[in-house]
This record gives structure tokens, sequence and C-alpha cells, in this order.
């Protein structure tokens, strides 16, 4: 996929550019302008198991895929929140991606979701997409992006909300972040994540919860 970020890091945008017959797979609502060589068709990608899946996760029931069929195009991608695009390079590996993240990528990877009933506790479902095969996930954040290389058998403690994706084989353990329900609950901090190396993980230095948090405080109540 030819993609080009623009107007990073605060409110990104995503350029992508189609030859003839080329296909671009995307979160619908993702669109701000193409070409008018571009066509565009919504489906429910993988079937209705896996549609729901991606529901599940937090992502459309329905994916929106853009084809270049009248010559080439392009494509300009915008998330809904404010913050990065980055892309994920896959050379015949997967990437597990939480919810509310993902934006675009290739058409032919391949998507599926996992389930871990541990994460329910962590405040991001029961479910995360995983996207796997050769070729380039965009995925987008809530504020800046911010890099975790883990070396084999380290383990590093991140809030559940700030996780955007890692490597696909690393260790998750969700946990207390203090020994009590009730410590937890009055830190601000509630539950964690407990990662494991080898792996790479990209965290967003901002979360929707926390926004919509200090956005309720400024607001006068009757």
């Amino acid at each position: 996929m030819n993609h080009q970020i623009l107007y990073q890091p605060s409110f990104a945008v995503a350029k992508v550019t189609l030859q003839p017959g080329e296909s671009v797979r995307a979160e619908p609502g993702a669109m701000m302008s193409m070409s008018p060589t571009v066509e565009v068709q919504s489906t429910m990608q993988g079937g209705i198991g896996k549609a729901l899946g991606r529901m599940l996760g937090g992502e459309s029931l329905f994916q929106s895929t853009y084809t270049a069929t009248q010559g080439p195009g392009e494509i300009l991608l915008a998330p809904a929140s404010p913050g990065d695009i980055m892309p994920l390079q896959l050379q015949g590996n997967a990437w597990m991606i939480t919810s509310g993240c993902f934006l675009a990528c290739d058409s032919h990877l391949e998507f599926s979701t996992q389930m871990s009933g541990r994460s329910f506790f962590g405040g991001e479902g029961l479910f995360i997409m995983r996207v796997a095969g050769t070729g380039t996930v965009l995925v987008n954040t809530f504020g800046a992006i911010h890099a975790l290389q883990l070396a084999p058998g380290q383990p590093y403690v991140v809030d559940t909300g700030h996780i955007v994706a890692f490597s696909e084989g690393m260790g998750y353990e969700v946990r207390k972040v203090t020994k009590s329900i009730l410590g937890s609950l009055t830190s601000g901090e509630g539950f964690v994540v407990v990662l494991t190396g080898p792996g790479l993980v990209y965290l967003q230095t901002r979360t929707p919860q926390g926004f919509a948090g200090w956005l309720s405080g400024m607001l006068p109540s009757r």
C-alpha cells in the first residue's frame, strides 16, 4: 500500500495512492476525500462470524473497500479522534490491535478476533483484533505514539487504555495495579496489563476515557 502520513503528530491524515485495480480496506466513516476514479463497497468482510468478532472487539460490523476502478486515484483517511497514524509492516507475521485503533490496511490481509476473559477486567473488552499476512496496516492513536522494545523475558506494566498494538506471541496478563481492588480503583489506574517480551509494543500517550473524564469535569453542572 503506497501511503503518506500528513499533518503529524496531532491531527494526522493518511493519503493512500491506488494503482488501477488496487484496493484498500478501511473503517467506515474514515474517508475524508477521494478521487472520482475510486469506488467504494461496504461489506461484512470474512462473513458474519468474523464481522461479529470485529464488532465485539470495538470495530465496525462492516468494512469499506476502496478500489481504483477507472484509473489511478487517491483517498484521504482521517481517524475520528485527534492524534497520530502509524504504519505496521507485516512480513508473514501478525499484530494484535486493541479496540478502536484500526484505520486501514491492504485488502488481502487476514482478520480474526481473539477472546481473552482476562481482558474484560482491564477495560478493553473481551476481544482483541489479530491482523496477519504480508502488507501494511495503518493504526490510529489518541495522542502521540510511544514505542517499547522488550527483550526476551522482560516484563513491563502498562495501563490497558494506552495500548495500541503489540507483536503476536508476547505474554500478557491483566491484574490490579495494587494488591486490593479498592486500592486499584482509588489510585485512578484500576487494572494494568503486564506484557512480557520479546516483542514490540506501541502505546498512545492519551486515552479517550481519560479525556472524557477531564472534559466532564470542565462542563457546568446544574
